[in-house]
């Protein structure tokens, strides 16, 4: 074994044991980066993440991503990697079949070394689907889990929070169900204050330098989740700028979205002078 899969598996066991979250404790916060690709991931890393949620498709809120970039992205980062697990874009109220692929989509990521899931799922009146939600923590064992930001389509989200902390999810990501986490702030507040560290409440959605300092210091939290990403244009010199491979044409071919290691530099600087 390479000494850097040495070091992986080092950093597995110490996660397990509580010395990574403990470290991480020391420091005051940890910063969570969704990424997309390779070098968005080694990007996060190198600015100072504590933690990455591997995404594919974020134009899409993320969906799972597929996991020959998780084996690669293992070989580059030696911080955690969390997996997302969404087999689609859209809602989360999820069919038969679709929660089959989930289930596989569990047992793969498992195989290829991911530290930790990313999943939710609702009921049809917009409440946690407990039942699903069980049926795959159990698979997910011994990994920890987050509960994604479909706890931003909540009937209750005081009531759903008391669901998560009950079928034992480690976190939840939120925007305070608002359309930013600046927006949803008051609710994120409420939702720290009635955890009283059950559960981790991580806030998510629109974060940035301009931002994160009100954040931080309105909701009295210790990890948050953010893209940081920068565009950049693409080194092709033939372009046929009439074609779009998507569905949306807001968004070109020639740009390419990527974890920008100045921004995530600068907030985390930011999260240690505050926290």
């Amino acid at each position: 074994m390479s000494g850097r899969c040495v070091e992986c598996v080092s950093l597995r066991e110490r996660m397990w044991d509580g010395d990574y979250r403990r470290e991480m404790a020391d420091q005051g916060f940890l910063m969570e980066v969704c990424v997309d690709s390779v070098e968005s991931a080694v990007n996060a890393e190198r600015g100072g993440a504590g933690r990455i949620e591997l995404c594919g498709s974020l134009l899409e809120g993320g969906i799972t991503p597929s996991f020959g970039l998780l084996q690669v992205i293992k070989q580059y980062v030696q911080i955690p990697v969390y997996v997302m697990i969404r087999p689609r874009g859209g809602d989360f109220l999820y069919s038969d079949r679709e929660v089959e692929v989930m289930k596989a989509d569990i047992r793969l990521a498992k195989i290829h070394n991911a530290d930790g899931l990313v999943f939710g799922a609702l009921t049809e009146d917009g409440r946690i689907d407990s039942e699903l939600c069980m049926d795959l923590l159990a698979l997910s064992r011994p990994l920890p889990v987050t509960f994604h930001r479909a706890f931003d389509m909540v009937y209750d989200p005081m009531l759903a929070m008391e669901t998560l902390i009950s079928l034992g999810f480690e976190r939840v990501l939120t925007s305070g169900c608002d359309s930013s986490a600046l927006e949803g702030l008051p609710l994120i507040k409420r939702l720290v204050e009635q955890a009283k560290g059950r559960i981790i409440v991580m806030p998510g959605g629109g974060i940035t330098e301009r931002n994160l300092q009100r954040i931080l210091e309105g909701a009295g939290v210790q990890e948050f989740h953010c893209s940081a990403r920068s565009t950049k244009d693409s080194t092709m010199k033939y372009r046929n700028n009439s074609v779009s491979m998507g569905a949306t044409i807001s968004t070109s071919e020639y740009s390419i979205k990527v974890t920008d290691v100045t921004k995530v530099r600068t907030l985390n600087a930011m999260a240690k002078n505050l926290l």
